[in-house]
């Protein structure tokens, strides 16, 4: 089986945020120093069977917060036709990318094509433009790379951030101190909640995935970064360094080659 158990040691550093004593930062080494990389179009199967050249896209995203909407709502506004394919060809308005689930949260808009349902930023793999620039995946990861800018800039947290999870946890010391604990760790399949278990494939846990040159902590600086800030990761760099020279075989991620 490509895909590993859910539940594996895992060796994990705490230490306080360098530019904030009031954190905790809680980090999965394990993870963080495993080979993963995004197989998008590289042999990524999509979390549906019915739906292998989607990616993760095929449920869309929510957005984190007004913020994280309004940001995003500046790059939509800079696609036009040769970037996005599903772009309305005239003055983009909230309904041709916004809708709001079942609870109320507003998330990317779903549209179906040819039977399957994805978000309406994904370009399906037939989309050709007549520039020869983007093609099949994310407009607002290829308005990105077009502008030489870093993919989470455009791209919704929830986007950008996958898999990498990041948790916030208030703890009361024995002396009655406080502070919060965040987690950096892997957004396996139970992120996802219990329809997480029923998804057909996915990438984190799966040895397929696990190709990268580097680990996660080096292919995934600004990312990191962006989610600890620049003086914790430096420290996280300090941790997964030392890490990686004297780790133990169960602190290996059982999805890396061995």
């Amino acid at each position: 089986m490509p895909e590993v158990d859910l539940v594996f040691p895992r060796a994990f550093v705490e230490f306080e945020n360098p530019a904030d004593a009031s954190e905790v930062m809680r980090c999965d080494l394990t993870w963080l120093t495993s080979s993963f990389m995004c197989i998008f179009g590289q042999g990524c199967q999509g979390i549906y069977a019915d739906a292998p050249d989607t990616g993760c896209c095929t449920l869309g995203a929510h957005f984190a917060d007004k913020e994280d909407e309004q940001r995003v709502a500046s790059y939509v506004a800079q696609l036009d036709e040769t970037q996005w394919q599903f772009h309305p060809g005239r003055e983009v308005k909230k309904k041709h990318w916004i809708e709001t689930d079942e609870e109320g949260e507003r998330k990317t808009l779903m549209i179906e094509v040819d039977g399957q349902r994805a978000c309406v930023f994904h370009n399906r793999k037939d989309f050709a433009p007549p520039n020869g620039q983007g093609g099949a995946g994310c407009a607002l990861h290829g308005l990105a790379l077009q502008q030489g800018r870093n993919p989470l800039e455009t791209k919704p947290d929830v986007c950008w951030q996958l898999p990498i999870r990041r948790r916030f946890r208030n703890v009361e010391r024995q002396d009655g101190t406080t502070y919060t604990e965040v987690t950096i760790t892997e957004y396996d399949r139970r992120g996802w909640g219990e329809g997480g278990h029923d998804l057909d494939w996915y990438c984190s846990g799966n040895t397929e995935a696990h190709v990268a040159v580097e680990a996660v902590y080096i292919t995934h600086a600004a990312e990191l970064t962006e989610l600890m800030g620049p003086a914790a990761y430096a420290e996280l760099v300090r941790h997964c360094d030392a890490h990686v020279r004297s780790r133990s075989a169960l602190a290996l991620h059982p999805a890396d080659p061995h």
